[in-house]
């Protein structure tokens, strides 16, 4: 009978832990023999090679014909001829494999945005065996085209590069640059010339190992916008993280049985920096003060963004992790933060897993008011959709909202809300591509090129994905990673640049055919806001509905969108009135005058300029209806 009983515990035992959830696999891990066997290219009856290979969804589903969205206008927009670099072709460390951000920004006020395209490197480079792959900054010459002016200004990097945050950090007026690094941190200051210096020795906020991505906000208040600087993994070229090596803590690194790269799990991470600005070009590293260090879990740390994402005035913090929890901080207003990534329900999936979070969407895709967030992740999962539902609570609702089967094939990467149509309703968008090239060899469902992913907001908390027409934009089958959308050509639509991992950029113009109305908001904050308006919060009353858009540094993935809030209005001929909430707590609201306008505003004194078709036209009065402070 006692051996009866010890039998039956066993045997319910043995069921109870089969049926607990297992951790979902990280980049390159061991995988079980039984799983190793069925993803090998051999079976029962002898190699599968010779047998015909569906063409993954990640690489067609194409349709012959339908509204155009986007156009690929990389070639006659003098894009081209720059190419990424990252790395050894083989893709055999994680270094190589990463890709960089985009930065979209204004660099000599001219009204027009620039592209500034981090560049990789590799370790010929870095040695001084090779000449260093520069970044490029393409000046917008306001007729479609572009001229990479880099040297000239200064902003090459020469360092190997992964991520981009644009911000005024001197309140000078003047856009600056700080660009992370595998290695020593940049800090381009705008010199107001068209040329750039590099501060960030001075700064204090070189670092020196690997900086993944970074973001400002004026965390603490005082009108100086901060910096937060995400670290990835710890990497030391004397002890590269190869399999079975002691930097892989001497593990197999297998994904569905095929050797590949090693990591992020198993090797050791850096902590996260919070770097408090002094106003005088300097800046006091206050992140283990702030609670927002990652000392002790060393997370990898790849998107981070600040936001007020509960409507006090203060901005938040969140930042995505590569096959760990991602973090979500909410600004206590004492210079500290709390880690609400557990309660908020933001730092896990719907079912409870870690996911490898690359990107962040950040918008009020409900139009309520709250902003919600949409994670980039690894193939085998679908990207995530996070609902604010409101006091700091988030439900992850990608499956039940449509975009979560449709992109489980893809691996994600740059990510973006935007209104690609001016119905006044945010759509999503994914940039793709896998890290493993032998994607394309092996029977795995999916590709090492990827095409984009566009989902249309049906505006009942529900989305549809967008036919990718043949020969357009959505039809390009890319290696993409970092991705910033805005309004290149200043026609009130939404426009795309792509970095692609060892290969040139994408440019993809938006023509789609909707004869729908907008408006844009240049912000120019007072005395005590940043002098960019990073941070404030714009609510849009127009077209019988409340849109909501932040002036935001930093996103997608390590990238930097256009900061001009932009409101589609659909077939309305009121512009409506912006309620702004400046960062330094003021409030104001302006009646805007006329549509298909982009509007500057500064802060107490209303609007202040005015581009009309492309041109600066008379600012019409009216301006300022009020402001509460």
């Amino acid at each position: 009978m006692a051996q009866s009983r010890k039998s039956f515990a066993c045997v319910v035992a043995i069921v109870a832990l089969c049926c607990v959830p297992q951790p979902k696999q990280a980049w390159a891990q061991r995988v079980p023999n039984a799983e190793a066997k069925r993803a090998s290219n051999t079976g029962p009856g002898g190699t599968r090679a010779n047998l015909p290979r569906k063409t993954p969804i990640t690489a067609d589903g194409f349709v012959d014909s339908g509204p155009i969205v986007f156009e690929d206008v990389t070639k006659t927009a003098g894009l081209s001829g720059w190419i990424h670099t990252m790395g050894a072709k083989d893709k055999g460390l994680i270094c190589d494999v990463n890709g960089s951000g985009v930065g979209l920004i204004d660099y000599d006020n001219d009204g027009w945005l620039d592209i500034y395209l981090v560049n990789g490197s590799n370790f010929n480079a870095l040695d001084g065996k090779e000449e260093p792959p520069p970044a490029a900054l393409f000046h917008n010459n306001h007729d479609g085209t572009f001229t990479d002016v880099a040297a000239q200004a200064g902003v090459t990097n020469d360092r190997w590069g992964f991520g981009v945050a644009i911000a005024d950090f001197d309140n000078d007026g003047w856009p600056d640059i700080f660009v992370s690094n595998l290695g020593k941190n940049r800090l381009y200051r705008n010199n107001h010339d068209g040329t750039f210096t590099d501060v960030a020795e001075k700064a204090g906020i070189t670092l020196g190992n690997w900086s993944a991505g970074g973001t400002w906000g004026d965390y603490d208040g005082d009108g100086r916008l901060d910096l937060f600087v995400t670290g990835y993994v710890h990497f030391d070229r004397k002890d590269l993280p190869y399999e079975k090596t002691k930097a892989v803590g001497f593990s197999y690194c297998e994904f569905r049985g095929e050797p590949v790269m090693c990591g992020p799990k198993n090797i050791e991470g850096e902590p996260d920096h919070l770097f408090r600005n002094n106003g005088d070009g300097t800046f006091t590293d206050m992140s283990a003060k702030a609670g927002v260090s990652d000392e002790s879990n060393r997370y990898y740390g790849f998107t981070p963004v600040f936001v007020d994402l509960n409507n006090d005035g203060r901005v938040d913090l969140v930042v995505t992790d590569d096959s760990t929890l991602s973090y979500l901080y909410i600004n206590r207003g004492d210079g500290t933060f709390e880690d609400a990534s557990y309660a908020s329900g933001f730092g896990l999936n719907e079912d409870g897993h870690e996911v490898a979070a690359m990107g962040v969407a950040v918008g009020d895709f409900l139009n309520n008011g709250l902003v919600d967030f949409a994670i980039s992740d690894f193939s085998d999962e679908p990207k995530l959709l996070f609902r604010n539902d409101g006091k700091t609570s988030f439900s992850e609702i990608s499956m039940r909202s449509g975009i979560g089967k449709v992109s489980i094939p893809f691996l994600g990467w740059g990510s973006g809300f935007i209104d690609y149509d001016n119905d006044g309703w945010l759509d999503l968008m994914f940039v793709n591509g896998h890290i493993y090239p032998a994607a394309d060899r092996l029977d795995w469902a999916t590709s090492y090129s990827q095409r984009p992913l566009l989902f249309h907001n049906t505006r009942d908390s529900k989305f549809e994905e967008v036919p990718p027409v043949k020969g357009t934009g959505l039809g390009q089958i890319l290696s993409g990673r970092g991705a910033a959308f805005g309004d290149l050509f200043n026609d009130g639509k939404i426009d795309v640049v792509i970095s692609q991992i060892e290969g040139p950029p994408v440019l993809l113009k938006n023509v789609y055919p909707d004869h729908h109305h907008w408006v844009e908001l240049k912000l120019v904050g007072g005395m005590k806001s940043p002098r960019d308006a990073v941070g404030a919060t714009v609510f849009l009353t127009a077209n019988g509905m409340r849109q909501r858009q932040d002036v935001l540094s930093g996103g997608s993935y390590v990238s930097s969108n256009d900061q001009r809030p932009h409101f589609g209005l659909g077939d309305a001929t009121d512009a409506g009135t912006a309620e702004i909430h400046w960062p330094s707590g003021a409030k104001e609201t302006v009646k805007l005058p006329a549509i298909d306008r982009i509007f500057t505003i500064t802060e107490g004194r209303g609007i202040t300029g005015v581009l009309c078709d492309r041109r600066p036209c008379p600012v019409t009065e009216p301006a300022a209806l009020g402001s509460k402070h």
